[in-house]
């Protein structure tokens, strides 16, 4: 009997979006790592004010490209410039569907000739798998699936970033001497505790730092390095609880829904997808209802990616976007929650009755894909995508995507908080009432640090 496919759940449900609105599934997990170390809010501040060590090693899949036509598969995907491209670089990738949408968005490393890796969630692997296994090209794929979904206990490398205003001083220690001059999302490879090691030049929330990675069993030594090398520099480990949050700071969406629910160009592909996998287990929350799952998709642009978009190569979308390009878009921007509402909506926890949904700490989000409604006197002007409470900030924000005349700082809109009807089938939701919160629309990133040293000069023209 042949696999069920994600086309045949779609089917069989009827409708898409209260498919995936009464997933069972919850929020995404980090395996492998504490939830804290220490405590939230210290490792919070420690990537603003000292230093932190991600371990990257569990919640993301790799996917390894190999082949004479490696490069022209992911130029095919991608809507990236390949321009320039070269060994020892790396770039944000996002591929589209042939409508224009957002599949999902990777880093994709160039390690050597015609060999590449991709680190990030599934759907943009899905995607790559599909087309190099149907489209002809002469290309070896392999995937490195992410811990939770494993039982061997085995990973085929590590993967560890040290970030924050004591980085480069930790990596000066690890290395015995003043680091290489690294430009920003270049590599090298580098000895730490007598393991070659690869290094990429990368930041998170707005601080400079080192992205490190080798074989997996060198993971332990290469890691208690990093430690001891940290110990003069206020260097913490950062748990699973507080990772999910940096992203409030820095601006990334983490979590853009694959729009691959629907189009007929997209059968094949849905048919290929297995039912139990990502895209037909992927759970949506919030406040946000449509009839059509398409409401739910995103353009480069709305996730700030519009600069990425080059039209000096063949791909995937290509045509859609160029229809796009010209016309209005909306913008991503940060939501500041009004303190006051955000203590009300806490405080109904003590309450017996028309509490307000949940408000969980540093990370508040409750399912895979969050689309929470930002309004204007009722009326809906975007969707808040991620909501969390920074430590440095002291303040609870949301990354939201609203239209293009709301997104002006300073306007003031009204977040809605909690699912309609006391909430969906979802085993993270309890019954509960909405709300409503005031919000001030902010830039994005919202830290003045990330806006004025690494988003402009670094981020954007390192990744394009």
């Amino acid at each position: 009997m042949s696999q069920r496919s994600l086309e045949d759940l779609l089917r069989s449900s009827g409708n898409t979006v209260e498919l995936l609105r009464n997933s069972q599934a919850g929020p995404n997990v980090y395996p492998g790592v504490p939830s804290e170390y220490t405590n939230w809010r210290d490792e919070q501040q420690a990537w603003q004010q000292t230093c932190v060590l991600y371990n990257q090693s569990y919640h993301m899949a790799d996917l390894a490209v190999r082949g004479p036509d490696a490069q022209a598969l992911l130029s095919h995907l991608a809507v990236n410039s390949f321009e320039g491209f070269g060994v020892d670089r790396a770039k944000h990738f996002v591929p589209c569907t042939p409508d224009g949408y957002v599949i999902g968005d990777v880093i994709l490393f160039h390690l050597a000739e015609n060999t590449f890796n991709l680190v990030g969630r599934a759907p943009a692997l899905n995607w790559i798998t599909y087309h190099a296994e149907t489209g002809g090209y002469d290309v070896e794929v392999e995937l490195d699936q992410r811990w939770a979904l494993r039982t061997d206990g085995r990973r085929r490398s590590y993967r560890f970033q040290v970030q924050g205003p004591n980085a480069m001083q930790v990596i000066e220690k690890l290395l015995g001497g003043p680091p290489p001059d690294l430009k920003f999302f270049h590599m090298r490879d580098v000895t730490i505790a007598g393991k070659s090691v690869r290094a990429l030049r990368h930041g998170m929330a707005g601080q400079p730092g080192w992205e490190l990675f080798g074989p997996w069993d060198d993971e332990t030594p290469v890691r208690e390095a990093i430690i001891e090398a940290g110990r003069d520099f206020g260097l913490r480990q950062v748990g699973g609880r507080a990772y999910s949050s940096n992203t409030l700071e820095s601006g990334w969406i983490p979590s853009p829904l694959p729009a691959v629910y629907t189009g007929d160009a997209l059968t094949a592909y849905r048919e290929w997808l297995p039912a139990a996998g990502y895209e037909g287990s992927a759970s949506v929350g919030g406040s946000f209802v449509s009839d059509s799952i398409e409401d739910y998709y995103f353009t480069p642009w709305d996730l700030g990616y519009g600069s990425y978009v080059k039209f000096d190569h063949d791909f995937i979308g290509r045509d859609a976007l160029e229809r796009m390009a010209d016309g209005g878009h909306r913008h991503k921007v940060t939501l500041a929650l009004d303190d006051e509402d955000v203590m009300r909506t806490v405080g109904t926890m003590l309450q017996k009755t028309d509490r307000a949904k949940f408000v969980d700490w540093p990370s508040a989000v409750y399912s895979m894909h969050p689309y929470d409604r930002v309004t204007v006197d009722g009326e809906t002007v975007g969707v808040s995508t991620w909501v969390g409470y920074s430590a440095n900030e002291g303040k609870v924000l949301t990354l939201a995507v609203l239209d293009e005349e709301h997104a002006e700082p300073g306007t003031e809109v009204t977040f809605v908080w909690g699912e309609e009807d006391g909430g969906t089938r979802k085993p993270t939701v309890e019954p509960h009432v909405q709300v409503e919160i005031r919000a001030v629309v902010s830039p994005v990133p919202y830290v003045e640090t990330v806006r004025s040293t690494y988003r402009p000069d670094s981020w954007r023209t390192a990744q394009v």
